[in-house]
């Protein structure tokens, strides 16, 4: 029961629970839709004539709640590796799809229900969602033009009959799709009903926002993210806030590191110049002296969880945790490495909130393995001479 809480205390297992509910209700949208085709289809494939007729049992209705159900499945992949730009669409989708049924009255109440307790759990771990890449960017904004395609394609051809001249082949469709999306406006195809011209409407709106926000993101991230390494030598996407900063990198220093982040945690490495490629390309690195304020306020100190010091000097330590008490927040946690047991005394001076001591740990734990002692929770008490109060 303990190991179970364990587990659920860890921010990544809510991170895939999230993916997974959002998966689950991209599967709720699409399935009625699929349901419908796998059910008519058989039936009726021998009798369609044209786009029009093949289309007409999805009803013009069913074509974008299927391809918000399909975005909504894919974003569940790109929550699962944290993207920001993925938990904010599916955020707007969620909500876009309650407020479409409630206004048009459609869909289950326990679906509603389902979405807005989906809203709210990735309202609640937010900071969860915190990577912020070109790549992701690159993939989403792909995505969102590819599917906008073929909701236009497909709508364009249903309502085929309804545009001067008539569109009845693919090519005619996506053609006048690309044109609508572009904003050039020809002029040689013109919607001539109500729904045709609504619907172009759509396709304009969701066009230009799609390629502004698109083109946008992908080019003035491109523009920070040089104009910010020419100034620094550097870029991070991480958003700094409640996290941990590893100050050093020493073998415990990168294995504490990795261990954090892979356990979700919002991990920032500070280390000497040159140091960064000992650190996965994922890991958020700042380099600099990590004993200078500069330094530390870059990696955003002063509303870090815990800083941690595990250089291998003890002096080191000592400075790095001096200054972390000038510029830290007051809820911010330190902890300092001490590598020989003769300096834990001059650690101690500079009040860290925590000190880590392996000689004392591994002599504890070897004496109770020798003397056939069981290794329980009270060696924390050896692992931090001073306890961090939680």
């Amino acid at each position: 029961m303990i190991g179970v809480l364990k587990v659920f205390k860890k921010p990544i297992i809510y991170v895939y629970l999230i993916s997974i509910m959002v998966a689950h209700n991209g599967y709720l949208i699409i399935y009625p839709v699929v349901q419908k085709i796998l059910k008519i289809i058989p039936n009726t494939i021998y009798d369609f004539h044209s786009w029009s007729d093949a289309l007409s049992f999805l009803e013009i209705i069913d074509i974008p709640e299927f391809i918000v159900g399909f975005s909504l499945f894919f974003m569940s992949f790109m929550l699962a590796i944290r993207n920001r730009i993925a938990w904010f669409i599916s955020i707007s989708l969620l909500f876009f799809m309650v407020l479409f049924n409630l206004i048009m009255k459609n869909g289950n109440e326990l679906n509603n229900i389902y979405e807005l307790i989906s809203i709210l759990f990735l309202a609640t771990f937010w900071r969860q969602f915190y990577r912020y890449s070109i790549g992701g960017i690159s993939i989403l904004s792909s995505f969102s033009i590819l599917s906008l395609i073929v909701y236009g394609t497909l709508g364009v051809l249903y309502l085929g009959s309804q545009f001067n001249p008539k569109i009845e082949d693919l090519y005619s469709a996506f053609y006048f799709v690309i044109v609508c999306m572009s904003t050039v406006g020809f002029g040689d195809i013109v919607p001539c009903t109500p729904t045709s011209r609504l619907f172009t409407v759509t396709l304009i709106i969701f066009g230009i926002t799609i390629f502004t926000a698109s083109v946008a993101s992908i080019a003035g991230t491109l523009i920070r993210h040089n104009v910010h390494r020419i100034l620094t030598g550097g870029f991070s996407y991480v958003v700094r806030n409640n996290h941990y900063i590893i100050a050093g990198s020493s073998s415990l220093a990168q294995s504490v590191s990795k261990n954090l982040a892979d356990g979700g945690a919002v991990v920032t490495v500070v280390c000497y110049p040159d140091h960064k490629k000992l650190f996965p390309d994922y890991m958020d690195v700042v380099e600099g002296d990590p004993s200078a304020i500069d330094t530390l306020k870059q990696a955003g100190a002063d509303k870090a969880k815990y800083i941690i010091s595990l250089m291998d000097n003890d002096a080191d330590n000592a400075f790095v945790i001096l200054t972390s008490k000038e510029i830290s927040g007051e809820k911010t946690k330190t902890i300092s490495l001490v590598n020989e047991s003769q300096n834990m005394n001059k650690i101690k001076h500079v009040h860290p909130d925590g000190v880590l001591s392996l000689q004392q740990l591994g002599s504890e734990i070897l004496v109770r393995a020798l003397k056939g002692e069981k290794i329980d929770d009270h060696v924390i008490d050896i692992f931090f001479v001073n306890p961090v109060k939680k």
